[in-house]
């Protein structure tokens, strides 16, 4: 019986050491991916300490790092300091997106806005929307509660073209579901409501890309 030639055993060997090691760094990815999303969790749980008065009221605010007064804010603020408890700012990442992708942007509201404003456009849930499928995961829109995980950041429309984001946490409810820290009126709080309304989006967001 004729040997294989050593050369003909390496390439082999090359493409097995290839294979491993691409199989390491996807593990070791999703690893990290796993710890971002509880650290994200925690962070959102941690919200539900401060007092929040609602106020939607527009305000100028530094840019990067800027934030409206500790004791106001809207749904989408519950999530940017969230976020920015991690390191993640997403007043600059929405900024710097839709400063290059602006058209992207206005094909979710029914009037044109002249230009990006970093005071004010990572505030807006639909500017959220656009940023987190275009630079996290979208997922699957569904009615079935099991779909929706841990660090997840989930969308509703509460009717009358009001739009609303909160973030899936780790504690279940009474209905068994996963509930949701956000605010829709009362400052940040946990609840079971996660199919109360009418779902609109679905994602995961890791922060920027390194």
């Amino acid at each position: 019986m004729r040997k294989s030639s050593s050369g003909s055993f390496r390439p082999f060997v090359v493409c097995l050491v290839f294979a491993i090691s691409v199989a390491a760094q996807t593990a070791h990815t999703r690893a990290s991916r796993q710890d971002f999303l509880r650290e994200l969790v925690k962070a959102a749980l941690e919200r539900t300490n401060h007092r929040v008065h609602y106020d939607p009221a527009y305000v100028r605010i530094p840019y990067p790092g800027g934030d409206v007064s500790p004791d106001t804010g809207v749904c989408t603020d519950e999530v940017i300091r969230s976020y920015r408890a991690l390191g993640v700012d997403l007043q600059k990442e929405v900024h710097e997106d839709m400063t290059a992708n602006y058209s992207l942007y206005q094909r979710r509201w029914h009037w044109r806005v002249a230009h990006p404003d970093s005071n004010i456009d990572h505030r807006r849930v639909p500017n959220l929307m656009t940023f987190f499928q275009r630079h996290g995961e979208g997922l699957s829109v569904t009615q079935q509660a099991e779909d929706y995980k841990p660090g997840d950041l989930v969308t509703w429309d509460l009717g009358g073209g009001v739009s609303h984001i909160g973030i899936v946490v780790d504690q279940k409810g009474d209905s068994g579901h996963y509930m949701i820290v956000h605010n829709i009126g009362y400052g940040p709080r946990m609840e079971d409501v996660l199919l109360n309304w009418k779902i609109t989006g679905h994602y995961r967001y890791y922060g920027p890309k390194s």
